[in-house]
């Protein structure tokens, strides 16, 4: 019995968006029927090495779009090593993702796991936005031009219609790299924050601290989908934003602690009745999507290990299929 090794270009090309969305999507369903096993995130902090772990299991039990039933489990191994780049020549951030059989416990498939982050991130704005955003939305702003930002676009256009992207960054260099991706695509312009949070939809995806984007710069009936806080202090929106907002979050621990709300709802300027719904309930339709009534419309994502294990097994069924990976042996059925 063969388990897969799937390095970052297969896990690029087995990443097929309609199948991701739509799996990260039946997760957060199961996440508000209780149908997953989550236990919370752990970390081993590495002082010494500027640096730490973090370990983010999970299970799902999903009834899937109706027509299929799934179920899959996983853990995710990821750190965070800022003085990586200088020092060693490596990436600040690695993850590697273990996908295993939850009836056996067979290892199926060793991926990448940071290529797999970027892609169920970008898959879980995809669903905020299917279900937050105007359905004629046809203009994306992105505040934040690096890797996430790819995703974000590849993502939200499999649920819009997307013509216009107008990228905001302070490296003027990211926003061409991202030109010459896109622009045969797509009417991609460079403009200020501002200017991209003016869009139909904005994704934001920044580290910062101080907000950036001012809450007259935000379109009437624009959906946001914050992105770039994950640790406690940062903080990309006006508070404004987030109080004018249908405010909607994917983890009630997580999103108080580490995402875009943590700085106002540990100031108390935001409390739990500023909050509409967690994602799932959102998708299985115990709370109210988008209402004509609505104007602005905010997701604050944190990152939940339930999407990875849901974009692992898209991956890895699609891998299968293709005879994508490469296939060994790791476990050593002699011993039975």
């Amino acid at each position: 019995m063969e388990t897969l090794l799937l390095n970052p270009a297969a896990v690029e090309e087995s990443t097929q968006w309609p199948a991701v969305i739509g799996a990260v999507a039946d997760a957060f369903a199961a996440y508000a029927d209780g149908r997953v096993g989550m236990p919370a995130k752990s970390y081993i902090d590495l002082p010494q090495y500027d640096g730490d772990f973090r370990s983010m299991p999970a299970y799902i039990d999903a009834e899937g779009d109706g027509s299929e039933a799934w179920d899959a489990a996983g853990v995710k191994w990821v750190n965070s090593h800022p003085s990586n780049p200088d020092d060693h020549g490596l990436p600040t951030v690695m993850g590697t993702m273990i996908y295993s059989d939850p009836e056996t416990a067979l290892p199926l498939a060793i991926l990448d796991g940071t290529t797999l982050t970027r892609k169920r991130t970008g898959a879980a704005a995809a669903v905020a936005t299917d279900h937050l955003a105007v359905s004629d939305a046809t203009s994306l702003g992105l505040v934040g031009a690096g890797v996430q930002a790819h995703t974000q676009l590849e993502a939200i256009a499999t649920v819009r219609d997307i013509e216009t992207v107008v990228v905001a960054d302070v490296d003027e260099d990211a926003i061409a790299a991202f030109q010459d991706v896109y622009g045969d695509d797509y009417d991609v312009r460079e403009g200020s924050t501002a200017e991209a949070a003016g869009c139909d939809v904005v994704s934001t995806t920044t580290p910062v601290e101080d907000p950036i984007v001012p809450r007259d710069a935000v379109g009437d009936h624009t959906h946001v989908n914050a992105m770039g806080a994950d640790a406690e202090g940062k903080h990309e929106l006006d508070d404004a934003i987030l109080l004018d907002s249908k405010l909607v979050i994917d983890d009630h621990a997580q999103c108080t602690h580490s995402g875009e709300i943590n700085v106002p709802y540990a100031a108390g300027d935001l409390t739990d009745d500023d909050i509409h719904a967690e994602l799932g309930d959102v998708v299985i339709g115990a709370a109210a999507g988008r209402t004509d009534a609505d104007g602005i419309t905010v997701f604050d994502s944190t990152g939940l290990a339930i999407q990875d294990v849901a974009t692992a097994h898209v991956v890895y069924e699609y891998a299968q299929e293709h005879d994508v990976g490469t296939p060994f042996e790791l476990v050593d059925t002699d011993l039975v």
